[in-house]
């Protein structure tokens, strides 16, 4: 049977191996996070501030991310969204042609093989642990049988 520790050892070297690869194309992981949530996300939502709110980050850390996509010609403002200040992102054509090259890919097929009850268990499994992760939220501890 694997331990707990050995599972979390599994999933620290899943996001050191993206990372590394993410970084073979000079950006960091919160940059990719960033252009596949422009890419994705509904155009009306696909601002700064937006970003942030979907990342959990402080609105000044996500405007220097937007900042560097922007500089290396992957992002671009497109105007105004709504009646605020805030812009629309978009991708360009070089921050699309990166997005094909993206690390989350390969994962992607990767779980294709999977069947869909293990898909959704490792689906229900993985946002336990990912909610675990929220500075907000203390450790997860399993009820003891005696609590119930």
């Amino acid at each position: 049977m694997i331990s707990t520790t050995e599972l979390a050892s599994q999933l620290e070297q899943i996001a050191r191996r993206l990372h590394s690869q993410g970084y073979a194309s000079k950006l960091f992981p919160a940059q990719w996070a960033a252009l596949r949530y422009i890419h994705s996300a509904p155009v009306h939502l696909r601002t700064a501030i937006d970003l942030a709110r979907f990342q959990g980050l402080a609105s000044g850390a996500v405007a220097r991310t937007v900042r560097t996509l922007i500089t290396k010609g992957y992002v671009t403002k497109r105007g105004s969204v709504g009646r605020g200040r805030a812009e629309e992102l978009g991708l360009t054509e070089r921050g699309r042609a990166l997005l094909k090259k993206d690390p989350l890919q390969r994962i992607a097929a990767a779980l294709e093989t999977l069947d869909e009850a293990s898909r959704e268990s490792l689906a229900h499994n993985l946002d336990i642990v990912i909610r675990s992760t929220r500075p907000d939220q203390a450790a997860v501890k399993p009820e003891s049988a005696e609590s119930q």
